[in-house]
Order: C-alpha cells, then structure tokens, then sequence
C-alpha cells in the first residue's frame, strides 16, 4: 500500500499517528472551543454545507479535540465522532457539555476502509471531516467507506487547507510601494509546487511539540477520489477573512487576516446519490 505519492502508506500513517498523538494536549490547549480559523472561517462553512437537523446521525471523521463534534450535538444532530489519535479522544471526552448523551467517541483510523464500514452501510445522513483530510497519508479509503456508511442523499462535508494556496508549495509575502503619495502594502501568495507534491513536514500552529506531515493533493486528485467512490459535489465555498479580526495567529504581518482576497481554506459536500 502506497499513497498517491508512492510513499509507503502503512509505516507513514503510523508515523503520523504518533505525531498527533504527541501534539493533543498542546493542540487541545490551543484549540479550546475553536481558534479563529475555526470560529470565523471553518464552523460557518461546514454548518451552511451541513445544514444538520435535529436527530440526525452523523459520522465525523477526525475530530480532534471534539470542537465540532460539541457544536453538532449543541445543534440536535446523533454524532458518531472518531479519531485515530487516542489521545485526542481523551481530550475530546475531557470536555463535558450539556449535550454528551449526543455522542459517541471511537477509535478509527480513516485510512482502513472497513474500520469506517464497520458502523453499518447506510447508516448516517451526513458525515464530515473537518481539516484533517490534508493530514492523511491515503484518501480513497475514506471516500469508499464514507460512501458506504451514508444513506442515499447523505452528504459528505469536509474543510481543509486550499490546495490551491496554503500548502507546503506556497509561500505568503508582503510589498510596500508608493502610490499617489501614500505608502501601499501588497500581500500576495507565491506558488512554487502545486501539480506534484510529496508529503512534507510542517507547522499547525506555532510552538506545537513535533511539526506534522502535510498531504497536499491538488484539486484533481482531492476530488477524482470522491468521484471514484461514487460521490458527487454539490456545494463548495471558500471561506476568507474579509476583515481584520481579533487574535495572534491572524495579526501577524504575513497573518491570513491581511490576505482578505485569498481563502487559506476550501470547504466541499459531496451527496451519494438517490
């Protein structure tokens, strides 16, 4: 088993387990309830794609520190949320709400396939992945698994960080130039690598204990693997910072704050057909 980039996938995608594991509690810090990317750009998106209602079973793929997962269930949805950092789920659990009856953490590792069917074909009215997809070292598996578990119509939502211009192949920058008499700042995106990337090592946020695998995919290859496992797309949405907001991460010269005409993050829905 390979992935997309003839990467041996297996001692990988342990590698990146061990990773996250080490980074949970520090990520679970840092995260709280959701950072800014995740208040203002992510959550937005994916509850406009979602449109969950009341009751509704969902199967969340990567649920980090369950930050989503407690806003699913704040919303009235049945979340089935997983993860393959064990660590992350103990963190997630840690977390109590008024809600916790609503969900249900397991251990699923979303690269084997049949550890997603394992839940029951069928099963869930929507599923969503939520930054995660662009960590993983294989994606078909879950597109197959996904597509399984979904009832006809079921949508599948998942964030990540645009193919297109936060990636390992991309470098952000800033210009001052004089124009009319006033002095002008330029931010820009600088791609270098796009069509052929290999998995890279990088930096979620700043200070994290070990710096994690990026599996940046271009577009064609992202969405040829839900097309194969019989999804079609249905909604897509580019989630930009349109004005200055409040937080260190943002605020930083080269911060995404200042790129308000650049998404740092793409959000589809894939639908299995009737």
């Amino acid at each position: 088993m390979v992935t997309e980039n003839n990467t041996p996938a297996v001692d990988l995608n342990e590698e990146v387990r061990a990773i996250w594991d080490q980074n949970a509690a520090f990520w679970d810090e840092k995260m709280g309830e959701g950072n800014d990317f995740q208040r203002i750009l992510i959550a937005p998106a994916c509850e406009r794609l979602l449109a969950l209602q009341a009751d509704e079973q969902v199967l969340e793929i990567a649920c980090g520190n369950g930050v989503f997962t407690r806003r699913m269930a704040q919303l009235g949805a049945l979340v089935t949320a997983t993860d393959f950092s064990a660590q992350f789920l103990e963190h997630a659990r840690a977390r109590k709400t008024a809600y916790d009856d609503q969900i249900a953490y397991h251990l699923v590792d979303a690269t084997q396939e049949e550890q997603i069917v394992a839940f029951g074909t069928q099963r869930f009215d929507a599923a969503i992945c939520n930054m995660a997809i662009m960590d993983m070292a294989e994606i078909d598996p879950l597109m197959r698994g996904v597509r399984q578990v979904l009832k006809p119509g079921g949508r599948f939502v998942f964030a990540l960080c645009h193919p297109c211009f936060n990636t390992t192949g991309t470098a952000v920058s800033a210009e001052e130039a004089t124009v009319n008499g006033e002095v002008v700042t330029t931010h820009s995106v600088k791609v270098t690598t796009y069509l052929h990337q290999t998995p890279q090592k990088g930096i979620g946020i700043i200070g994290q204990p070990a710096s994690q695998y990026y599996f940046d995919r271009p577009l064609h290859v992202l969405f040829n693997a839900c097309f194969r496992a019989g999804l079609v797309m249905d909604g897509l949405e580019e989630p930009a910072f349109n004005h200055p907001q409040d937080g260190s991460t943002l605020n930083r010269a080269l911060g995404w704050a200042n790129y308000s005409e650049i998404p740092p993050v793409l959000v589809a829905r894939l639908r299995v057909p009737h």
